[in-house]
């Protein structure tokens, strides 16, 4: 075990923005509504694991912040083991704490006093409501906290993942986690010789694989996503015994944005996402031309931030829940969900966007989530290291993913289909990557094959404009060809186009009857159902844009409005007799 020194370690200088010190005024105000109290050397502030914790502002001495806490009772003084890693030192006028701890979810580090200290301690529900009610002090916090989200991750601490890489689960929850922004690491049974002795004292047996491990006492032996989800936070219930106002499927910009609205003009609301909250836009590394950040704003952190805004009030949240059906019964939407118990409601929106395609390239599916991906996050970046990788695609998300890996590092190789860069791209994303020397552009030109055993190690691309074959060598390959909608779950329910996506508003018959009892005409975002609005992507004739998705999330609240109105009352005004 190793002692508590003395004096206490140096203090971790501030990065970007992540560890502030609050001002006089702002400890003031947070002292409102915590308690001022003395601490012992090596006591336990937070816990890995811990649900519910507790937010801390440091007012003399020094904590440390650190991961693989052996595992104590209480709050006792404890002693770093030899697989204790201290990743931080704080001082006077620094808070503890992540973005975990506003969103309701474990947390992901422990923190331990390196000597006699005194602390602010304030309740989790308390920080919360500062966080969202209090702009002095609220906006310092959430910015730390966000950015110290970023760091986490692509430190690689927080949940340790054990399995094989070749695992079709281990993938999973590998996509799982990053979807939904959860630091984690992998821990390979392949190759980490560690692994075994670690499962072995955990009790964890062979056929518990891939386990997910929360801290030295709790593990999750081969986890649904819904069962993750429940353990990290990401579910606010798991049933529902009355029926919302509204009911949102899919979270990405457009459905959170339509729940925020929604929930602030006093609709009851519940939020279901099948896989991970901001959708596609969420792992996006930048969005530059999002209105009122010249600077830019990770996916990540727009979702973040939008997610914050829901809770705020009141939007019921669950993650991990993929739509099986919906159906219009005695004026009431009634879905039915995998993971979940079903909802109903008496309005409902479809924010459900879309999935990338995949290339009809022989062993490729073989390697995806190990060495192929359709995504490029911090998780990713950390995989390729400097390796050489190649991207696919012609449009914007291509052009972000291809500068985010030369950023972090990577050799790049953009394979473009057509003859010119701008033909699908926005100018300055075309722009900054003829700029970047560490992206190499190949234009007229299409990967025709894969090579490598077990993960991939080079592609081969057709160049049509010399009519020759080339290999390359490429750890590593990022595909964004295109999407097709969500909308498999809603044949023979939805009106829908020849390629899936939902028709709405002026695309679909101007006065069907199912509208006559309602009195009134589609609404312009409104589907073949009347009181079932689509919104985004999954939107026949929407523009794939963020901004645009958003846009169209806020304006169909208005349109819910208008429905629910004239369902309670009718086209007379008078009240319907229900």
């Amino acid at each position: 075990m190793q002692p508590f020194s003395d004096p206490a370690p140096v203090e971790t200088p501030d990065v970007s923005g992540a560890y502030p010190r609050l001002s006089q005024a702002q400890i003031e105000l947070l002292d409102r509504v915590g308690n001022i109290r003395a601490t012992t050397a090596g006591e336990i502030l937070t816990q890995e694991g811990e649900l519910g914790g507790d937010f801390f502002v440091i007012l003399r001495g020094t904590v440390m912040v650190v991961e693989g806490l052996p595992d104590v009772h209480g709050r006792r003084p404890a002693e770093l083991g030899p697989g204790t890693k201290i990743l931080e030192v704080h001082g006077p006028g620094r808070f503890l704490g992540e973005l975990g701890l506003v969103e309701g979810q474990p947390a992901f580090v422990s923190s331990v006093t390196s000597e006699a200290s005194e602390v602010l301690q304030i309740s989790g529900d308390d920080l919360r409501r500062v966080v969202l009610t209090d702009a002095a002090v609220g906006e310092t916090i959430l910015r730390a906290y966000l950015q110290r989200r970023i760091l986490l991750i692509g430190a690689g601490v927080g949940i340790r993942i054990f399995g094989s890489r070749f695992s079709s689960d281990t993938l999973r929850i590998l996509e799982f986690s990053a979807s939904n922004r959860l630091p984690h690491r992998l821990v390979d049974l392949e190759n980490d010789g560690q692994a075994g002795a670690i499962l072995d004292m955990a009790g964890v047996l062979a056929g518990d694989l891939p386990a997910v491990v929360l801290n030295a006492s709790q593990v999750l032996r081969n986890p649904s996503n819904a069962d993750l989800a429940l353990a990290m936070g990401l579910r606010a219930v798991k049933e529902h015994s009355a029926p919302y106002d509204l009911m949102v499927i899919g979270a990405g910009p457009a459905g959170l944005a339509a729940a925020v609205y929604a929930a602030s003009d006093g609709l009851s609301v519940v939020l279901k996402e099948g896989v991970g909250l901001g959708g596609q836009a969420g792992t996006s590394p930048r969005i530059e031309n999002f209105l009122g950040f010249p600077a830019g704003i990770s996916g990540g952190e727009l979702t973040e931030r939008a997610i914050l805004q829901a809770r705020k009030f009141g939007v019921q949240i669950n993650v991990a829940c993929g739509a099986r059906s919906i159906r219009l019964r005695d004026g009431e939407f009634c879905a039915e969900f995998t993971g979940s118990g079903p909802a109903v409601s008496r309005a409902a929106l479809l924010a459900t966007g879309v999935r990338y395609r995949r290339l009809p390239i022989p062993g490729l599916e073989e390697m995806e989530g190990n060495s192929v991906f359709y995504a490029a996050t911090v998780h990713e970046a950390r995989l390729c290291g400097a390796q050489p990788v190649t991207v696919v695609g012609g449009g914007n998300s291509a052009g972000q993913a291809a500068l985010f890996l030369a950023g972090a590092g990577a050799a790049v190789r953009l394979v473009v289909r057509g003859a010119h860069l701008r033909a699908d791209m926005s100018r300055y994303l075309a722009e900054r990557i003829e700029e970047q020397p560490a992206i190499r552009v190949l234009l007229e030109a299409t990967i025709v094959g894969v090579a490598g055993s077990g993960a991939l190690e080079q592609v081969v691309v057709d160049l049509r404009a010399s009519g020759e074959q080339r290999t390359f060598d490429s750890r590593y390959l990022f595909i964004f060809i295109g999407a097709t909608p969500h909308t498999e779950w809603l044949q023979g329910t939805l009106a829908l186009d020849d390629q899936g996506f939902v028709l709405t508003g002026s695309d679909l018959q101007e006065f069907p009857p199912e509208f006559s009892h309602l009195g009134r005409r589609r609404l312009p975002l409104e589907t073949s159902l009347p009181g079932m609005f689509a919104v985004g992507d999954v939107r026949h004739g929407s523009v794939k844009r963020v901004t645009a998705a958003a846009g169209e999330g806020s304006t169909a609240v208005a349109m819910v409005h208008e429905h629910l109105r004239l369902l309670h009352y009718g086209p007379s005004g008078a009240p319907r007799n229900n």
